[in-house]
């Protein structure tokens, strides 16, 4: 029997030993060899523990750092290993067409990445450990990538030489292929979360389900009517939610320097009017609604609304447990600028900041079906703005109005409206007033009109007003129409007063 037949032979019971042949003990440990489904490899390592000991008597103590000072040394150690014996799996897997072909080939087999893997390789026996274990790759011959788990073990007999080392490939080529796919799937998905232009939660509502399942075992049916009793109960289920992780455009949009700050105010983001949009969402998830949309108002951290659409799904295979959520916020806070500048352009004179005209005939409509009764009227006229506009121009004319507008805005707080319906014309509505009432509105106005002309130089804010007012049962228009009249009496008084009566 010769030496390979020796190592490759396993150690039998006696009284088996004695009931087989030696030969045919051979013969089967050399098929098993050869038939093997893995790749086997008998190696002679004895040059490669000659070297080490040669190295070790020079003073290398450190083999890692000794091998990756100088990769001619790694190399140096692999063309040291002698290749005994291959099986036919051996052959078929690397593309050989015997051993001879496989070793003179072995620089294909054995290159680029190997070098690195073969450096743990060494350093496993360097240490004194009878075997080593190691994830590497190898190339057939034809140059296709292998990726490979290597597993080499000194055979008993030959641990003070080294010369029979037993080493197993196993073709892992598929599974790390489909690791690396699901790698590189995981970094796109995660590319794809913290680069969206949307921001991104990801969170964990099992508990809210808890709670809510709890309040249905109770045998609670109108869950709205619940909410709006217990306030309290919504409250707890907002503290429920477990946030797992957000996006980069989330710390942007919410003013985070990073996601444990953000994670820690919370309670600043999600405050105000949000336990309202709050409870709407809960009634939603109540009735097995697990994706919905709206939009909702929440604060950055240094305290600025955001205006949010809000998105909410429940990730598919999750809607068991509600235990991963994904929460989409788009910021709209510029379409909701725009649709409250629009809105106020709509109601508002843009010159006086006053409500317009047509403002003034809806609230008037309202008015009459509505009150509350009595309806006290304010008829306001600028005296002396065509003078203005005649001597010093439109703009000058342009800024008495604004100054008009400043003293009626002070002077006429809400319930109370005021609007511009005309160049110079405005009228103040009071609803649930009388007469007295008006009377002291007019009164406030002459005052801040004084103060007004304290602090600017040049022509003086003059108003000529006129009050009337309207009972229970009577028609507003009627009303208008005698503070009007009421206004241009006190009107022509003033000119006449200036000596000027042609003046507008």
């Amino acid at each position: 029997m010769d030496d390979r037949t020796q190592l490759i032979t396993p150690r039998m019971p006696t009284n088996a030993a004695q009931n087989v042949a030696p030969a045919a003990i051979a013969d089967d440990d050399a098929d098993m060899f050869e038939l093997a489904p893995v790749s086997l490899w008998l190696e002679d390592f004895s040059a490669v523990r000659e070297q080490f000991d040669r190295w070790r008597a020079a003073g290398v103590s450190d083999l890692r750092a000794f091998l990756n000072d100088d990769t001619a040394h790694i190399a140096e150690c692999s063309s040291r290993i002698r290749v005994l014996k291959v099986n036919q799996r051996t052959l078929t897997l690397f593309g050989a067409t015997d051993l001879d072909h496989l070793v003179q080939n072995l620089s294909k087999v054995f290159r680029d990445d190997m070098l690195t893997t073969h450096v743990d390789e060494l350093e496993q026996l360097w240490s004194g450990k009878p075997q080593f274990v190691s994830q590497t790759v190898n190339y057939t011959l034809d140059g296709k990538r292998l990726d490979v788990l290597l597993k080499a073990v000194i055979l008993p007999g030959h641990e003070a030489t080294w010369s029979r080392v037993l080493v197993t490939i196993e073709d892992i080529t598929e599974l790390e292929t489909t690791r690396r796919r699901v790698g590189m799937s995981e970094l796109y998905a995660r590319g794809l979360f913290e680069h969206s232009p949307v921001s991104l939660w990801v969170e964990d509502f099992s508990s809210v389900k808890t709670l809510l399942d709890d309040v249905r075992d109770r045998g609670i049916v109108d869950f709205r009517t619940f909410t709006n009793v217990h306030p309290e109960f919504i409250e707890r289920c907002m503290h429920e939610i477990h946030v797992l992780d957000v996006n980069q455009h989330t710390l942007r949009m919410f003013a985070a320097p990073d996601k444990a700050t953000l994670l820690a105010r919370l309670p600043d983001v999600f405050r105000d009017d949000m336990q309202q949009h709050f409870q709407e969402q809960l009634i939603e998830l109540w009735e097995g609604k697990l994706f919905h949309q709206r939009e909702v108002i929440n604060y950055s951290l240094d305290g600025n609304e955001v205006h949010v659409h809000l998105q909410f799904s429940v990730f598919p295979g999750h809607e068991a447990r509600w235990d991963l959520v994904l929460v989409a916020l788009t910021d709209i806070t510029a379409r909701k600028k725009a649709e409250a500048y629009l809105e106020f352009l709509g109601k508002h004179d843009v010159l006086t900041k006053l409500k317009n005209r047509s403002f003034y005939i809806d609230e008037v409509n309202r008015l009459e079906r509505k009150g509350p009764y009595p309806v006290t009227a304010i008829a306001i006229d600028v005296n002396g703005l065509k003078t203005v506009n005649d001597q010093l121009g439109h703009a000058a004319g342009d800024a008495l109005l604004r100054r008009a507008g400043e003293v009626l805005s002070k002077a006429v707080e809400k319930p109370f409206q005021t609007a511009r319906i005309g160049g110079d014309e405005f009228m103040v509505l009071l609803p649930g007033t009388d007469e007295r009432g008006g009377e002291a509105v007019m009164d406030s106005i002459r005052q801040l009109l004084e103060v007004n002309n304290q602090f600017y130089s040049g022509m003086p804010l003059s108003f000529a007003m006129g009050a009337a007012t309207a009972h229970e049962g009577e028609r507003l228009e009627p009303m208008l129409q005698r503070a009007d009249h009421a206004m241009y009496v006190e009107k022509r008084a003033h000119y006449e007063r200036e000596g000027d009566a042609r003046n507008d």
